[in-house]
Formats: C-alpha cells, structure tokens, sequence
C-alpha cells in the first residue's frame, strides 16, 4: 500500500512517485469498472450512442431539416437513410471495437474521478488559501468536460458524418466504411470538443502560475481566432458552416477565459497588498 506522509514537504521524490503511483492504479481501477459495465450494455453502446449519428432521426439532423423545411431549402439532412453502410473487414475487428469502446467509455464516464484522483495527488503542495479557491475545480472541471462531450455528440459528429458520408466523387462509387474508422470519427469529436472545453480551467491555473494575463489573452485575440479556425478546420468536415457552429463555442470560451483571468490577477494583487500589511 502506498505510504502515508502528514506532511507533504517531508516526502522525498520517491515517495512523491509511489504516490502517484497509487493514484494512477486507482483511476485505471476505475476505468476498468466502468469499461466492465459498458462491455455488458452492448446493444445500448453501439445502437444507440455510436450508431446514433448514423439514424437521420438523430436530433440534430431533425433540427436542421426543420430549418430547412422553414426556409423551402432541399437539404440532406431530411434524407431517410445515409449513402453508406458500415461494415467489418477482420475477424477479430468486431470483438476489439467492443473492447476499445468500452475502454474509452470508461475513460469519459469516469474523468470526474481521475480527476479527483488527480488533485488529491497534487492539493497537498498547494497553500490552505489556494485549496480555498480552487474549491469546486472538480465539478467545473466535469462539468466543461461534460459539455463538450455532449457538443461534440450531438454538434461536431453529425455534422461530420452527414458531410463526409453523403460526399461523392462518382455514382460508380459506393461508399463501406470501416466500423473502426466510423467510430473513430466519432470518439475523436467527442474528445477533441471536450478537450477544447476545458480551456478556462487551463487559462485559470496558467494566469495563477504568472504564465499568462489577460491584457496577453487580449493582445492575442486575432491569433487565437486563426488558432480556434485551425482547430475548428481539423475536427470538423472542411465546410464553412461545420468550422464556424464549432469555432463559435471555442471563442465564447476564450472571452470566458479572459474574465477569468482578470478575476485571477485581482485575487493574487489582493493577496499580496494584505501580505505587505
């Protein structure tokens, strides 16, 4: 079992190691769990939320045919079924899909605990007046997380498989897509977006650390839209509407981030006007 340190400073790097250690063993412990339920809920696992996308009764498609039937527009979106079917080239292929998507299951469903593993590792270096504010970092932290999940689901997803499958370059052409490839398409937009989510806890801690301000954050506002552009450009299809439905979260977040940041600079000049004292 791990060694108990009352105080951290006492510990030296080894012990520091075994620490972590011990944290790492227990998220990965909780990965398996809930890798082990979603093993078990196949059906509801590949049918509902892998495949969901794939269905045109999917919401987001619903939504986007109502606008387009508001408007008299034609639109793809109000097609009865995709241009392409899925299918499996191995012979083990349908049983390590099974295996990887319940691994990465397990990793989203359970990011709240590595992240609580995570900042029990790290809380004890921090000062009692830096726990006090970085209360609730777990939830918001989840919380980011979580949106971006369901962005990238429902928004980024969709959108890509609806624009990458229906493209055609020849009706001699018939488009049988890889079931690893189909659901890596839609992992990496759920991840990605629920990556891109947590960029204010990021700036947080950077601002807190001195790396960054928000009169930096503002100077470089142009360059972090060409840089949200680029992002956008690489987890969505490369059409317009796509990049900017994508981009425009992201640079809501960046504005977000800036006000957090200037809360950050007014603590820490606060704090240390009542150290002067």
């Amino acid at each position: 079992m791990a060694k108990t340190v009352n105080n951290p400073d006492e510990m030296s790097f080894l012990d520091h190691l075994e620490e972590l250690r011990w944290h790492l063993i227990r998220s990965v412990i909780a990965i398996v769990l809930v890798a082990c339920i979603a093993f078990m809920m196949k059906s509801f696992i590949f049918d509902t939320v892998i495949f969901g996308p794939k269905k045109m009764d999917f919401p987001t498609y619903r939504f986007f045919c109502n606008i387009a039937t508001f408007f008299g527009i034609t639109s793809e979106f109000c097609a009865d079924s995709f241009p392409f079917t899925i299918q499996n080239r191995t012979m083990a292929g349908l049983f390590s899909a099974h295996i990887w998507t319940s691994i990465w299951a397990g990793v989203i469903i359970g990011f709240p605990y590595i992240l609580w593993e995570l900042w029990r590792f790290v809380s004890p270096g921090l000062h009692e007046n830096e726990r006090k504010h970085s209360r609730g970092f777990i939830l918001v932290a989840s919380a980011l997380f979580f949106l971006g999940v369901l962005f990238g689901y429902y928004v980024v997803a969709p959108l890509s498989i609806n624009f990458l499958g229906t493209y055609t370059v020849s009706k001699e052409v018939t488009s049988e897509i890889d079931l690893s490839n189909f659901i890596a398409t839609v992992r990496a937009s759920v991840l990605a977006c629920g990556i891109l989510f947590e960029l204010p806890i990021v700036i947080y801690f950077l601002t807190k650390v001195g790396l960054v301000t928000p009169e930096i954050l503002k100077k470089y506002r142009k360059m972090a839209l060409v840089i949200v552009l680029i992002l956008s450009a690489i987890i969505t299809p490369p059409d317009v509407t796509s990049q900017i439905v994508v981009a425009i979260p992201v640079l809501v977040l960046y504005q977000v981030s800036i006000y957090i940041s200037k809360i950050v600079v007014k603590r820490e000049a606060k704090k240390e006007k009542e150290n002067a004292k």
